[in-house]
């Protein structure tokens, strides 16, 4: 029930991860340092797809996306988060804390249905080799990236929208260090089940759906690999997709933990721990998963940096 004297708030005060003082620089220090390497790694991976010709095709079509992704919702979170540990009172207003949630609902749901489209190329790939060019046309590719972003910034848009529809008075303190569903339902005064009962559903039926799509690709993988009589082939096709299954645990394992919980086994302290882990670590850890163990992208990399090396040689000799 909505309470008829309200003023509604103009603005919230993000509590952060911490509330003591002496540890607020050292976090600042290792999480800006996370996610410099956040920034350099993914836009790095993205440039180096860009300017490599061995990189043009479907897999790395999708990874550049996943990166560019994995960038921006983490530089939707991570420079107010450091905001936290160098002021006294962090403070976002109304709109801002808006469309704060909304981009980043946009960006993780993307990522969390693009990951389902990479596990279909590697299906083709693996299962269909001499159609995967037919298969993963350019057109076909461009479908399985823009059908992700166009539902999620869709889903994003609805469910932020029934968020700040909602009443927030007196009280605008936020325990958490982004603008999330959970603690901001926290603060208001107006029925919310509506509200949880469409995360629940959004939340179950988008990670249900990729999550399906990502088995059923896996199976017909892990069947065609039994298949193989060569080891040297199995071990292959394994490497190929290692980086992505690990990619895959990590961020769904992230997510089920995180929504899929009943809101009475809800912890506001363990889910900021579970949402530094999926929107800070994950994002930095994905370059490293998909270029430490591709030897493509290291090949792409060596190979930038020796012509990177010549010229600055070439330009000192000048």
């Amino acid at each position: 029930m909505v309470q008829t004297n309200c003023t509604q708030v103009t603005e919230f005060i993000l509590v952060g991860l911490t509330d003591h003082p002496e540890l607020k620089m050292p976090f600042f220090l290792i999480f800006l340092s996370i996610y410099l390497f956040t920034v350099v790694g993914n836009l790095g991976l993205i440039l180096i797809i860009r300017i490599d010709t061995r990189l043009k095709t479907p897999m790395y079509f999708f990874l550049s996306h996943l990166a560019f992704i994995d960038f921006s919702y983490s530089s939707v979170i991570t420079p107010k988060m450091l905001g936290n540990f160098l002021y006294k009172v962090n403070v976002i207003s109304f709109n801002a804390c808006a469309a704060q949630l909304g981009c980043f609902l946009a960006f993780l749901i993307t990522e969390c249905l693009l990951l389902a489209s990479m596990a279909y190329d590697r299906y083709v790939a693996i299962c269909k080799p001499l159609l995967y060019m037919v298969v993963m046309s350019p057109g076909i590719c461009l479908q399985l990236v823009a059908a992700p972003y166009g539902y999620s910034f869709l889903l994003a848009l609805f469910q932020t929208i029934l968020t700040f529809r909602l009443s927030y008075c007196h009280s605008n303190i936020i325990n958490h260090f982004y603008c999330d569903d959970m603690p901001l339902l926290k603060l208001t005064f107006s029925d919310t089940r509506a509200k949880q009962l469409w995360i629940l559903t959004c939340a179950g039926i988008t990670l249900i759906l990729s999550l399906l799509i990502v088995f059923v690709s896996y199976m017909f993988i892990i069947s065609a690999i039994l298949k193989m009589r060569s080891a040297e082939g199995r071990r292959k096709v394994f490497s190929t997709c290692s980086s992505h299954m690990l990619a895959v645990t990590i961020f769904y394992g992230t997510l089920i933990f995180m929504y899929l919980q009943p809101s009475s086994h809800h912890s506001l302290d363990t889910d900021k721990m579970a949402s530094v882990f999926y929107t800070v670590i994950i994002p930095m850890l994905n370059p490293l998963i998909y270029s430490l163990r591709n030897k493509d992208v290291k090949d792409a990399l060596k190979k930038l940096i020796r012509s990177t090396s010549q010229e600055f040689a070439f330009t000192g000799l000048r």
